[in-house]
């Protein structure tokens, strides 16, 4: 079974959750639904979309790192 990458960040009383690679995102009140909400709309996507389709969104060069920036 593919590995999926989900991002989760808090926005206003819930949380919000993506995957990059195929620009797929859901949301929940915690981090644990937001993310069980993302799993069930990838697997409905992939469950329903054509080869076809899921070659089209899939952005295989996904690189999550972090950065410094600020003004000193």
């Amino acid at each position: 079974m593919p590995k999926w990458t989900a991002i989760i960040e808090r926005e206003g009383d819930g949380y919000v959750a993506l995957c990059p690679e195929l620009d797929i995102a859901s949301q929940g009140d915690d981090i644990e639904q937001a993310r069980a909400n993302l799993k069930e709309a990838l697997e409905l996507f992939l469950e329903t979309a054509s080869a076809n389709e899921i070659k089209k969104r899939l952005h295989s060069d996904i690189f999550i790192t972090q950065i410094e920036a600020g003004v000193a």
